[in-house]
Parts: C-alpha cells; structure tokens; sequence
C-alpha cells in the first residue's frame, strides 16, 4: 500500500462490504487466535490510519450483487463454495474499481477476459485482479 500510495496522487482504496464481513467474521472467532489479531487489527486501523473507505451498497446494489456473484459461480470462474470471493469481485465491479487487490488465488485465477465479458453484459467495471505484491514489483518497480 506504501507503495501504491507513494506511486499515485490521493488514490481512493474502498472496502466493499464482504470483505467487512469477513474480518468481522474473523475478529469474532475464537480458534485462530493470529487471524482474530490480525483482523482485528485490520478493523482498528481500516480507516484512521490506513485510509480506507469502508463502503455499502443500497439494498438494490446488494441484490445486483448477489445476482453477478452466482453467474460468477455458475460460469465456474470461481469454485461454488467461494460465495465470499464472488460477492467481493461483483461489489468491486458494481463499485466501478479499476483494480482489485487481493492476495486470494481463487480471486487471482479468475480468467480476465470470460470475465469481462460477463461483467460488460451486466453494465458494470471489469476490474483487474492483481496480487499486491504484483503492483509492488511489476507497475510500481523501486
């Protein structure tokens, strides 16, 4: 994020709603002490210190979403069960990012062009999936 800060003048890094969700999720499970630390740090840090904008969509936005997440699925460019990682892709695209980062290879293996075709039928952004540690070395090289 440093890097992608230090690289692009006031850039607007939102969090869509799933990915709320699951560091709520996440914070509030008991058996993985690391990740109920980390998320929790995550949720502390979201905004104040990190910047980020938390975002929502109007309940007609979640129901679009839920719409373009099953088609995601059903095309198997997710697996069926990655009901979260389709929900984040379709909120990102209803969102109109350019990229979403993700650290995720279900998200990272998304084939780009299948998938911008779906999302161009649906009148939403075809955002691309980059790892940050892709941006990192290979559009923002030291």
């Amino acid at each position: 994020m440093e890097t992608i800060r230090r690289r692009l003048p006031d850039p607007i890094i939102l969090v869509p709603p799933t990915v709320i969700d699951e560091l709520v999720v996440a914070h509030d499970d008991p058996t993985d002490p690391e990740e109920n630390r980390l998320a929790g740090i995550a949720l502390t840090h979201l905004r104040a210190k990190w910047k980020f904008q938390p975002v929502d969509l109007v309940p007609v936005g979640h129901g679009i979403v839920e719409r373009i997440a099953e088609k995601i699925r059903e095309r198997g460019y997710l697996p069926h069960d990655e009901v979260n990682d389709s929900l984040i892709l379709a909120e990102a695209s209803l969102l109109n990012c350019a990229l979403l980062i993700s650290a995720d290879n279900h998200l990272l293996d998304v084939p780009a062009g299948p998938l911008k075709l779906l999302l161009d039928a649906h009148d939403v952004a075809s955002p691309i999936i980059v790892s940050p540690r892709k941006i990192a070395r290979d559009f923002f090289p030291k």
